[in-house]
């Protein structure tokens, strides 16, 4: 990417926004090419590099339809139910831990077949 502009830390022009930038302006890239490079230097490392887009080619962001909308809610409601015991832990699983707080800690009292 070395035929690219790049510019310094908080010196680019208006007509270029990084893809958070675009986001909170309700746009988006819309398939164009990264069109410049924003470069923070560092001391002891390489500099941070964010790559910019044109303002005046971005695109308006989709709407959220009433089908993402419901895939994305039930997306969200698999990833709070535990797999070992099958309840609804009423917050996101760590995937690192992969079942709900209480089945990791101690056995889960509705697997347990003591009664």
């Amino acid at each position: 990417m070395g035929a690219l502009p790049v510019f310094r830390w908080r010196l680019a022009p208006d007509s270029y926004a990084t893809y958070r930038q675009l986001r909170a302006r309700g746009l988006r890239p819309g398939g164009q090419p990264v069109a410049a490079e924003l470069q923070r230097p560092r001391r002891r490392r390489g500099p941070l590099v964010a790559y910019l887009y044109r303002v005046d080619l971005a695109k308006p962001v989709r709407p959220m339809t009433d089908a993402k909308r419901a895939a994305l809610a039930k997306a969200n409601a698999a990833r709070r139910l535990c797999p070992a015991c099958g309840r609804d832990a009423g917050y996101v699983i760590p995937s690192w831990l992969g079942t709900c707080v209480s089945c990791a800690d101690s056995p889960c009292p509705e697997r347990t077949s003591d009664g």
